[in-house]
C-alpha cells in the first residue's frame, strides 16, 4: 500500500500500472527508465491518483451517455492508426478494451462533475480582452510570410562529391527549363523528389522564415514575386524556388481576434477555478501517503 485516500487504499501495483501506461503512451519501456526518474514518476502519478480517487468518489452518481463513451473510445483507438498498432499498444500497457472503456466512463463522470463545480465561474469581458491585448502585443504580431513553390532534387546524406555534382547539374538544367518558359507546376509534379509534389505540384503555401531550413528561407525571402531561383542547396538537396506571393508583417487588430481571445481567457479562468476546486478538495480530504521517501 502506497497511500490511503479517505479510507480507500492505493496499492503499489496500481501505481506501477499507471506508470507503465504513461510510459507506453510515450513509447518508453518501463524497464529502461532510470531509478531516480522512476521514483519521480511514481510521486507525480501518486498525486494524480489521489486526486482521481477524490473526484471519482464524488462523481460516482453522475450519469454519462453510452454514445459519449463510444465516441471517446473511437477517438482513442484511432490515435494508433491501424487495429494492429492499437492491439500492440494494449499489450504493451497491460490494458484491455473493457478496461479502457471503464476508464473512459470514469473519466467522463469525473469531467462532468468538475465542470459542474465551475459552471458559475466568472466570464471574461471585453475589458479583459482589451487589457490582455494591450499588455501582450507580441501575441498579436504576424511575421512576414512568403508563398513559394519548389522542385527538389534530393541528395542523400552519404552522397559522394561526384554524386552531389551530378545532382547539382540536374537541378541547374531544370532551372534553365523553368526560366525558359516551361510550366513550373508541371515540372514539379513530374520531376520533384519532394513526396508531396505529386499532390501539390510543388506549392508550399505561405510560410514564415522559422518554418523552413535557413538556406531555403534566406533564398525565398530574398526573392521578388514571380522570381525563379538558381538551385539552392540545403540538407535535403537542391531546390529550384519560385516565389509566388508575399505578405508583409502586421499586427492583428483587436476586433479581429476578440472572439478567440475571449474564448482563451474564459478557458484560462475556468482552468484556474478547476485548480482551486481540486486544491480545496485535497486540502480537506483525509489522505495519508505511505510511499518511502
Amino acid at each position: 500500500m502506497v497511500a490511503t485516500v479517505e479510507g480507500q487504499d492505493i496499492k503499489k501495483e496500481e501505481l506501477e500500472q499507471a506508470l507503465t501506461a504513461a510510459l507506453a503512451r510515450q513509447g518508453i519501456p518501463a524497464d529502461q527508465l532510470p531509478g531516480d526518474q522512476k521514483n519521480q514518476g511514481y510521486r507525480m502519478l501518486l498525486n494524480d491518483l489521489i486526486t482521481e480517487k477524490l473526484v471519482s468518489k464524488r462523481s460516482a452518481k453522475v450519469e454519462v451517455k453510452e454514445e459519449d463513451i463510444a465516441a471517446q473510445f473511437e477517438q482513442f483507438r484511432t490515435r494508433f492508426g491501424t487495429p494492429e498498432a492499437f492491439e500492440e499498444q494494449m499489450k504493451q500497457s497491460g490494458q484491455s478494451v473493457e478496461k479502457v472503456k471503464t476508464d473512459i466512463r470514469s473519466y467522463l463522470k469525473q469531467q462532468n462533475w468538475v465542470q459542474d463545480q465551475v459552471k458559475d465561474a466568472p466570464k471574461a469581458t471585453d475589458a479583459d480582452a482589451e487589457e490582455y491585448y494591450t499588455k501582450n502585443p507580441n501575441d498579436f504580431k504576424k511575421p512576414e510570410q512568403v508563398r513559394a513553390s519548389h522542385i527538389l532534387i534530393a541528395v542523400p546524406a552519404d552522397a559522394t562529391e561526384e554524386q552531389v555534382g551530378e545532382k547539382k547539374k540536374l537541378a541547374e538544367a531544370i532551372s534553365v527549363r523553368v526560366k525558359g518558359g516551361e510550366a513550373f507546376d508541371k515540372l514539379a509534379a513530374e520531376l520533384s523528389e519532394d513526396p508531396s509534389a505529386k499532390q501539390n505540384s510543388g506549392d508550399l503555401n505561405f510560410f514564415t522564415r522559422e518554418q523552413m531550413v535557413p538556406e531555403f528561407a534566406n533564398a525565398a525571402f530574398g526573392m521578388k514575386k514571380g522570381e525563379i531561383s538558381t538551385p539552392v542547396k540545403s540538407q535535403f538537396g537542391f531546390h529550384i524556388i519560385q516565389l509566388t506571393d508575399r505578405k508583409d508583417a502586421e499586427t492583428m487588430v483587436l476586433e479581429s481576434v476578440k472572439p478567440r481571445l475571449l474564448a482563451f481567457l474564459n478557458q484560462r479562468m475556468r482552468d484556474t477555478q478547476i485548480q482551486k476546486v481540486l486544491a480545496e478538495l485535497r486540502e480537506k480530504a483525509e489522505v495519508k501517503i505511505l510511499l518511502p521517501q
